[in-house]
């Protein structure tokens, strides 16, 4: 079955409409992505379900708060993903699932890994991270796939805060340019 495809105005007024049904239409257009993301930051292929779901409930009660002129809609969303699954991740119930995942699910990711990494490409997120510039993709896959703040990055790559804080700035206005070429 082939995708229609919208264009980025007509997806901000399917969410901004409140209407189930086109709400629908996000979902099944930014689904596949978003679950790639954040099951890449939990490494759990069913709390990334469940987390995928409290991710799409913020995005349609907060979707009044979405401004096209401060980010691009899968930005926007991503990072309500991103950060889902990092608030997740830090609270005591995901750092005690963390510690009893069994083995089969370890086994089951390997199985996997390859199908939720490609989730997002349908948007060809994974080519255009893949054409940044080494130290700028780095960043993206720690930040965004990894879920590492900029303090932690600092810290893991033994470099200077406003360094990591520069090339994520940049490394961003790079993927909003690429973005924006793909949607158009």
């Amino acid at each position: 079955m082939k995708k229609i495809k919208y264009t980025e105005e007509e997806l901000v007024i399917h969410l901004k409409s409140k209407d189930p049904a086109k709400f629908e239409i996000i979902y099944d257009y930014f689904s596949a992505s978003l679950y790639g993301i954040i099951n890449k930051i939990l490494d759990n292929e069913e709390q990334a379900q469940d987390l995928l779901q409290d991710t799409f409930l913020k995005i349609w009660n907060n979707s009044f708060s979405y401004n096209p002129d401060k980010s691009r809609l899968f930005t926007w969303m991503l990072n309500i993903a991103r950060n889902t699954s990092i608030d997740y991740i830090r609270s005591a119930q995901g750092k005690n699932e963390k510690k009893n995942q069994s083995a089969d699910i370890y086994v089951n990711m390997l199985e996997n890994g390859i199908n939720s990494c490609e989730l997002h490409n349908h948007i060809g997120l994974k080519k255009i991270i893949s054409e940044l510039k080494e130290e700028h993709r780095q960043i993206i896959d720690l930040v965004y796939f990894e879920g590492y703040t900029q303090d932690e990055i600092s810290k893991k790559l033994n470099m200077p805060l406003g360094t990591v804080k520069t090339r994520s700035r940049s490394a961003i206005q790079t993927l909003r340019k690429a973005l924006s070429l793909e949607i158009d």
